[in-house]
């Protein structure tokens, strides 16, 4: 139902009706709440792991200790649903795209370099 406010309003400025949502969107610089919520959920994720926030990494995920060459040092392991409530949790939803972030994003200590990261990775 939000998504449907930021489609209708972004109709309303002038010259842009004709053109399809996305398009709208990449032009006025807004992104869908999809992928806002993906970023927010990143962004304390990397609080979290980081040990700038109040919530403890270490309540809601586990880190994999296997070695491989593919993801970064701060893999996720991923827990087994077999109810859908659950996939939908945040320490559920996030893990798939913590996992797939590259090295250089998951490096910086600060929130800030963070962001720039995920901002110029853009696989939200």
């Amino acid at each position: 139902m939000l998504e449907r406010v930021q489609h209708t309003f972004t109709r309303m400025v002038p010259g842009m009706k004709q053109l399809p949502y996305h398009t709208r969107l990449a032009q006025l610089g807004l992104w869908t709440l999809e992928e806002r919520q993906h970023r927010a959920d990143l962004l304390e994720v990397f609080s979290m792991y980081k040990g700038l926030s109040l919530t403890s990494f270490c309540r809601y995920f586990r880190l994999s200790h296997v070695n491989n060459t593919r993801g970064h040092s701060a893999t996720v392991l991923k827990n087994h649903c077999s109810l859908d409530l659950r996939r939908f949790f945040f320490s559920e939803r996030v893990i798939d795209l913590w996992n797939s972030l590259p090295q250089h994003v998951i490096d910086p200590a600060g929130i800030n370099a963070f962001k720039n990261g995920l901002f110029l990775v853009s696989i939200l």
